[in-house]
């Protein structure tokens, strides 16, 4: 029973790393954000009703395309460009979003 928990435990694991990296370059490739930092929070979420409806994401996203774009509209934004993930495999995003000026990097 344990070696069938570990290594239900791994898959687990290994989707996850998958889902994570479908996002990441879902969100790079329609949004190009000079930085990008994804956090699965699912675990945090394990026994709530959304829980086993698909995975729970924190996003730090800053891109020079939110500039002059209003917060509700920079998470339109994101959740579009993650809408095939939305569709199923994802219930959550916990979405920052800002512009390189408002995170100081004018570089």
């Amino acid at each position: 029973a344990g070696a069938d928990l570990l290594a239900a435990s791994a898959r687990q694991a290994r989707v996850m790393t998958e889902l994570a990296d479908s996002l990441h370059e879902q969100l790079t490739l329609a949004l190009q954000p000079r930085k990008l930092v994804l956090r699965d929070d699912s675990a945090h979420h394990a026994g709530h009703a959304g829980a086993k409806d698909g995975a729970h994401f924190a996003v730090h996203i800053v891109s020079p395309q939110f500039a002059g774009v209003r917060t509700l509209e920079r998470h339109r934004m994101v959740y579009a460009a993650a809408a095939t993930l939305m569709a199923g495999r994802i219930h959550a995003l916990q979405i920052t979003a800002l512009t390189p000026e408002e995170t100081g990097d004018l570089s």
